[in-house]
């Protein structure tokens, strides 16, 4: 997985980044093929934000921002939502209703 982080008007600690790393090495348990995470903090008017952009192999990228006057508050809800949508795209792709290629019949004409 390739990881990138951007930072405007903000100084990323090494508490910081590791923390992220630690959230971003916490996804692979979802067995979805991550290629690129980009990560970008900004500060803003009362506060911060924070965008998890987030690139997996064969389905649109997902994008999460969450804004807080908390630097860890934020990222802790973002790591949240981003947990709850690559939760739910796993199950959409290992759902019950899929069916694998094991189990398509060839029909004979």
């Amino acid at each position: 997985m390739n990881v990138q982080f951007h930072a405007k008007d903000i100084t990323l600690s090494d508490h910081t980044k590791s923390h992220l790393q630690t959230a971003l090495d916490s996804f692979s348990k979802y067995s979805l093929d991550i290629t690129t995470a980009n990560i970008h903090l900004r500060k803003i008017s009362d506060g911060v934000g924070i965008e998890f952009d987030l690139h997996i192999a064969h389905t649109s990228p997902i994008v999460i921002s969450q804004e807080d006057k908390n630097l860890d508050a934020a990222i802790d809800l973002a790591i949240d939502r981003a947990n709850k949508a690559l939760r739910r795209l796993h199950d959409k792709m290992t759902g019950h209703k899929a069916t694998s290629l094991r189990d398509v019949e060839v029909e004979e004409a």
